[in-house]
């Protein structure tokens, strides 16, 4: 079955028939029909938290790098990314990309990581994209740009060696997921992960010293630390009941605090969770388990109301805010088990299934969950995600969110790749490059995915011409075939 089976967003030319196709599936998505002028525009408000003053609402959402040498340093291609982050005009970079904060807990073995030897290419990498923005915006614009770094642990995704062969570290055993890793899995123990959180810190100490702002402490995607908000099963001092299941994101929090005391932190978290999908045999992605009886999701949607699902991670936003963290980034699922929860698209990667439902359903559902845990919590800072798809729409429904508080930041990851000055276009009143806005069809996933470095291999001119442009025309053709 083919994914065309969904309205293309960029079919809709007019503003009528977007909410006619919106409100015949019953999505509950706002948006604005035209989009203010730039000095009337609530994109372009500053917002000051905490003494810090970001210059406006557009957000860089840190994505997983595949173009690190192998010691985990940036290399050219990962300072291009960057500096494209830096000309995009967006004043909050959440993260720029997730880095692993030890050998093990790399997602691939091209991914950025923080110890000793990388502090100063990633002192480097941080100030070339300070250099770019001031270039493009001008010698005062960094006054108000804001820049962390995120600090991730892969845990049963972990592939630190080998892009092929994995190394899954895990927080509990998983009737599912295991069965994924037919070489087995390794559960940390409880001392493992009291080390752990000491390395967290570590690196945490090392991005104040490089020149970063705030960490984002990661906890979303199926990754260690958001697999330990789920781990129920799992007896000792991390798992069981909610108070163990975040005692690891207390302790760094704690211990950041101790050590670093001029660091802001920030937690990005999956705040709602699917069961495990799959391939079916239409090709479309269907349910890997019953929801009778599941409890291995943190937020599990199970048919009731949003206000339900989001219990737990209320209650996590609570924890957060009485430590005097502000941070907030909102995600959903995880790119290896429930892709079209977490990352709305059309076209699936080379090795995931087509979607089981509109994607603007997803988008719509993480707009939802963001804007009820503002609404329960309206003096943190909360960064939305999964805009990507919206594509022409993005501006609308990001100019309609941020003007009635549904969210303070309008993240934007993979559009990033394909269009990197959206927000400078946006902010300015140009119009829209219609040819650089990602249509989702996901070859920055399946490049990677095949060994390749990351990219938007469609859109962006450079990858297209890089010789993993060719090989990855030439893998997908003989899939087909």
């Amino acid at each position: 079955m083919s994914a065309d089976r969904f309205p293309r967003v960029a079919s809709f030319k007019t503003a009528a028939a977007f909410r006619a196709h919106l409100a015949g599936l019953d999505i509950p998505l706002q948006f604005e029909d035209d989009l203010a002028k730039p000095e009337d525009s609530p994109l372009a408000d500053p917002l000051e938290v905490d003494g810090a003053r970001i210059g406006n609402r557009f957000c860089i959402l840190p994505m997983e790098g595949w173009d690190g040498t192998l010691d985990g340093r940036p290399s050219e291609l990962t300072i291009r990314r960057w500096r494209h982050f830096g000309l995009s005009g967006a004043k909050l970079i959440w993260g720029g990309e997730a880095v692993a904060v030890r050998q093990d807990g790399r997602a691939n073995p091209n991914q950025l990581l923080i110890v000793d030897a990388t502090k100063k290419p990633l002192a480097d990498l941080r100030a070339a994209l300070v250099d770019e923005h001031i270039a493009q915006f001008g010698p005062r614009a960094a006054d108000d740009l804001y820049i962390g770094l995120q600090l991730t642990h892969s845990g049963r995704f972990a592939r630190p060696l080998d892009d092929v062969q994995a190394e899954p570290l895990v927080a509990y055993r998983h009737p599912v997921l295991d069965r994924r890793f037919p070489s087995g899995v390794r559960l940390l123990s409880d001392d493992d992960l009291d080390r752990l959180v000491a390395e967290f810190i570590g690196a945490a100490r090392m991005a104040y010293d490089i020149g970063f702002q705030f960490v984002d402490i990661k906890h979303c995607h199926g990754y260690l630390l958001h697999e330990l908000l789920s781990a129920r099963s799992r007896p000792g001092r991390y798992g069981g009941d909610l108070y163990n299941r975040t005692r690891f994101l207390r302790d760094v929090i704690d211990g950041i605090r101790t050590e670093v005391p001029g660091l802001a932190i920030g937690v990005r978290i999956s705040v709602f969770d699917a069961v495990p999908f799959r391939k079916g045999t239409s090709g479309r992605g269907e349910p890997d388990a019953s929801l009778d009886g599941y409890d291995h999701a943190f937020g599990l949607m199970h048919g009731g109301s949003m206000d339900d699902v989001l219990t737990e991670a209320r209650d996590v936003v609570r924890m957060l805010q009485a430590r005097g963290v502000r941070w907030i980034c909102t995600t959903a699922g995880s790119p290896y088990y429930s892709p079209h929860i977490q990352r709305p698209a059309t076209f699936p990667p080379a090795d995931g299934y087509e979607p089981p439902e509109d994607p603007l359903l997803g988008v719509a559902r993480q707009i939802d969950a963001t804007a009820r845990l503002k609404a329960a919590f309206p003096e943190m800072v909360f960064v939305g995600s999964a805009y990507t798809y919206l594509q022409d729409w993005l501006p609308h429904v990001a100019q309609y969110n941020v003007r009635h508080g549904l969210t303070d930041f309008v993240g934007l990851g993979r559009l990033a790749l394909s269009y990197p000055d959206l927000p400078a276009d946006v902010l300015s009143g140009r119009a829209l490059k219609r040819k650089s806005i990602c249509r989702t069809f996901s070859d920055c996933t399946t490049g990677p995915r095949m060994g390749l470095v990351s990219g938007c291999y469609p859109l962006d001119e450079f990858y297209a011409a890089h010789p993993d442009g060719a090989r990855l025309r030439e893998r997908k053709a003989g899939a087909r075939t």
